[in-house]
C-alpha cells in the first residue's frame, strides 16, 4: 500500500514539475511577444513623437546636422506664423464642409441603398447588389483620371462640390448597413406594415434605431477617412480660398523656400482634430475598423 502512495506522488511531482515547466516557457514567450510589441509600437510612434518635437524647434536647429531627440530652445514661433500668417481657419471650415457633406450624404445614401437590396423585392435587385460588390474591389485612386474629366466637364472641377462628388462612392458602408438589415428579424417589419408604415417610416424608425451603433462608427470613420484625404482634393482645388487642412499644408513656406518647422507645424495642427475625435470616439472607430476588416475578410 505504501508503494502505491508513493508512486502516487512521484507522478503527482513529475505532473507538477511538467506543469510548472510549461508554465515557465509561457511566460517567456509571453515576455518576448511584450518586448516586440513594445519595440514596434516604439517604432510606429517615433515619427509622430519626431514630428510633434521638430515643430517646437527653431529652423536653424532643424537643419543641422546630427538628431536632436530633444529641441535646445523651445520655440512657438512655428504656431504663431501658421496662426497668423496663414489661411488655416478657412482651410479648417472648408475641411470641416466637405468632411461633414461626405459624412451626411453617404451615411443616409448607404442606409438607404443597403435597406432598398437587403428588405425589398424589385427588378435588378440581384445585379445591383453585384454590382456593389464589384465596385468594392475597385481601388478609388484608380478612377482619379475619370472623375477629374466628368467634373471638369461639369464644371465642378476648383469647387468644394466637387471634392465632396468623388467621396460617395463607399460601397463598403451599403455591404456593412445590408448585411445588418439582414440581421432584423421579420417579425418587426410585419408589424409595422400591418400597422400602416411605408418603406421610409421602417427605415428611420426601425431598421436604423436598432443600429445606431453601427451608423455612428461608420460616421465617425468616414469623416476621419474625408478629413484626412489628400490626393483628390490636391487635384481638384487649385484656389487657395477652397483648399481643405491637409492641402493647405503645401502652401505654408517662407521666403527661403521649405520651412520644415511651420509645415510639421501645420501639420500637427490639421491631425488635432481627427485625433480628438478617435481620442472621444475610439471604441466606435475600432468597431468600424473592425467592421470594414470583417467585409474585407
Amino acid at each position: 500500500m505504501r508503494a502505491v502512495v508513493d508512486g502516487a506522488d512521484a507522478r503527482a511531482t513529475a505532473s507538477d514539475a511538467a506543469r510548472l515547466s510549461r508554465l515557465r516557457r509561457l511566460d517567456l514567450a509571453g515576455l518576448a511577444l511584450t518586448l516586440v510589441t513594445l519595440a514596434l509600437a516604439i517604432a510606429w510612434a517615433f515619427p509622430l513623437y519626431w514630428g510633434i518635437i521638430t515643430s517646437f524647434k527653431h529652423e536653424y536647429e532643424i537643419v543641422r546636422p546630427g538628431l536632436g531627440l530633444w529641441p535646445k530652445d523651445f520655440t512657438l514661433d512655428n504656431y504663431t506664423h501658421v496662426l497668423t500668417q496663414t489661411k488655416i481657419g478657412l482651410w479648417y471650415i472648408n475641411s470641416l464642409i466637405t468632411s461633414g457633406a461626405v459624412t451626411v450624404i453617404v451615411v443616409i445614401m448607404a442606409a438607404c441603398a443597403g435597406y432598398a437590396i437587403s428588405q425589398l423585392e424589385f427588378p435588378g435587385r440581384r445585379l445591383f447588389w453585384w454590382m456593389i460588390l464589384a465596385s468594392f474591389m475597385v481601388p478609388i485612386p484608380s478612377l482619379i483620371v475619370t472623375h477629374f474629366i466628368v467634373l471638369s466637364q461639369l464644371k465642378m472641377i476648383n469647387t468644394l462640390a466637387g471634392v465632396v462628388a468623388p467621396q460617395l462612392i463607399a460601397p463598403v458602408t451599403v455591404i456593412i448597413y445590408k448585411q445588418f438589415f439582414d440581421s432584423v428579424p421579420k417579425d418587426f417589419r410585419e408589424a409595422a406594415v400591418i400597422d400602416g408604415a411605408n418603406d421610409l417610416q421602417l427605415l428611420f424608425r426601425i431598421y436604423l434605431p436598432m443600429n445606431w451603433g453601427v451608423t455612428t462608427a461608420l460616421a465617425i470613420i468616414t469623416f476621419i477617412g474625408a478629413w484626412n484625404l489628400f490626393l483628390w482634393p490636391f487635384l481638384a482645388i487649385s484656389s487657395e480660398d477652397k483648399m481643405n487642412i491637409t492641402v493647405g499644408i503645401t502652401q505654408v513656406h517662407d521666403n527661403f523656400g521649405i520651412a520644415y518647422g511651420k509645415d510639421l507645424a501645420v501639420a500637427m495642427l490639421a491631425a488635432l482634430p481627427v485625433a480628438a475625435v478617435y481620442l472621444i470616439f475610439q471604441r466606435r472607430v475600432t468597431q468600424a475598423i473592425m467592421l470594414s476588416a470583417g467585409i474585407k475578410g
